[in-house]
């Protein structure tokens, strides 16, 4: 009986040990899966800014007014002027939608009545 136990306990034990080598190596391919990925939002990230760059230097406004002094006759831009923006107030906001009133509550008198005016 005693055999049987050792027996059973060294096998627990070897395959708990072939188990947590498993778990190693899932965790370390993990580890370099996630190393791997960071460096690649890196790469995104300095991609972007270099993107970024060159849509700020592309939109300057200098070089947005020559295109469209260039290109006048086919596209009709006029240059921006100061005069041809709006004011805040003729802004014409929506209203807000009036909801229908479903429990309605009587609110024509605070309290008990009396004949007497206490002032």
């Amino acid at each position: 009986m005693r055999g049987l136990l050792f027996v059973l306990s060294a096998m627990a034990v070897m395959g708990l040990g072939f188990w947590a080598y498993q778990e190693n190596y899932k965790t370390q391919q993990a580890i370099r899966d996630v190393r791997v990925l960071h460096a690649q939002i890196g790469g995104a990230h300095e991609r972007l800014k270099v993107l970024n760059a060159e849509w700020a230097y592309l939109n300057r406004p200098d070089r947005l007014a020559d295109l469209a002094e260039l290109n006048f006759d086919r596209l009709g831009l006029l240059p921006l002027m100061p005069d041809a923006f709006g004011d805040v107030e003729n802004i014409i906001y929506p209203l807000p939608d009036i909801l229908p009133i479903t429990n309605p509550i009587d609110v024509n008198s605070i309290g008990p009545s009396t004949e007497e005016d206490p002032l």
